[in-house]
């Protein structure tokens, strides 16, 4: 195996597909795990699936497709956010037109667009293989801006996950924190359209942290465990199909669903063996 990664190491386009694993399994990692404690999986795919609508935008307006995702994914962040927090009784229903519409329109803005559109596969499947230099700076800067906005808000973030109502009573903003968490999914959701691609970033960004969950209770190493996880599932499914000639992202997401397997195997075993 070390020497298959040495020979592959040695291609530009595989350091960059490296790096770009390695940079997205930090915000995968962190805000991973505010989406399964916070159980917004759902809200997640949304955001993911409107995005699409800004890289149709790029397209139709011929500007970079990160950057028309980047705001297409903020403002479905918010809206989702808002409707979550204030219609929680129909929340799922209005969540779920947005993810259609969002979707729609990246096809329709695509439709209207003139010239061959050749990578628009890679943002729905990813494309790990093909970042370009100007997505991994875009990369580093986000997980920048969500180090950053955790460390600053970690207290904040903290209290809305765990006890909503003491967060209330204590005064913490707890509306505008909810907001910041979904903007940074968004954020994360950016990230890893180019690696595992939209239809498959729920995957990515919940099993590393559900696998430290279940092994880990304190929320910093349980986002250190999650941005360890992601690293070694993204270097072995680079790894895997580079020598079997395999889909990148879709290898990827196979090898962190099997760990999750696993990783449900071994916590029952575990249990069954502190019962007896």
């Amino acid at each position: 195996m070390g020497q298959a990664i040495g020979e592959a190491l040695q291609f530009a386009f595989m350091r960059h597909a490296l790096l770009a694993g390695l940079l997205v399994s930090v915000a995968c990692g962190i805000i991973g795990a505010y989406v399964v404690i916070n159980r917004i999986v759902f809200i997640s795919g949304g955001i993911a699936h409107a995005a699409y609508g800004g890289i149709g935008l790029g397209y139709l307006l011929g500007f970079n497709p990160v950057l028309g995702a980047i705001a297409f994914s903020l403002v479905a962040a918010l809206g989702m956010g808002t409707v979550q927090r204030k219609t929680k009784e129909r929340s799922d229903t209005l969540i779920g037109v947005m993810w259609a519409m969002g979707m729609a329109l990246g096809i329709v803005f695509i439709d209207l667009s003139a010239g061959y559109k050749a990578d628009l596969m890679s943002y729905l499947f990813g494309s790990i293989l093909t970042v370009p230099t100007s997505d991994i700076l875009i990369m580093v800067g986000l997980d920048a801006v969500i180090l950053l906005l955790v460390v600053l808000f970690y207290r904040e973030l903290l209290a809305v996950s765990f006890d909503e109502t003491f967060a209330t009573v204590t005064n913490v903003p707890v509306n505008a924190i909810y907001l910041l968490l979904v903007t940074m999914i968004a954020f994360t959701v950016v990230m890893l359209m180019r690696v595992v691609g939209l239809i498959m970033v729920i995957a990515m960004l919940t099993i590393p942290a559900a696998i430290s969950g279940q092994f880990i209770r304190d929320l910093k190493w349980m986002m250190a465990g999650a941005v360890i996880l992601g690293m070694c599932f993204t270097t072995v499914g680079l790894w895997l199909s580079y020598s079997w000639n395999l889909t990148s992202g879709a290898t990827i997401i196979l090898v962190a669903g099997t760990a999750y397997l696993l990783s449900l195997a071994v916590k029952a075993g575990l249990m069954r063996k502190q019962r007896s």
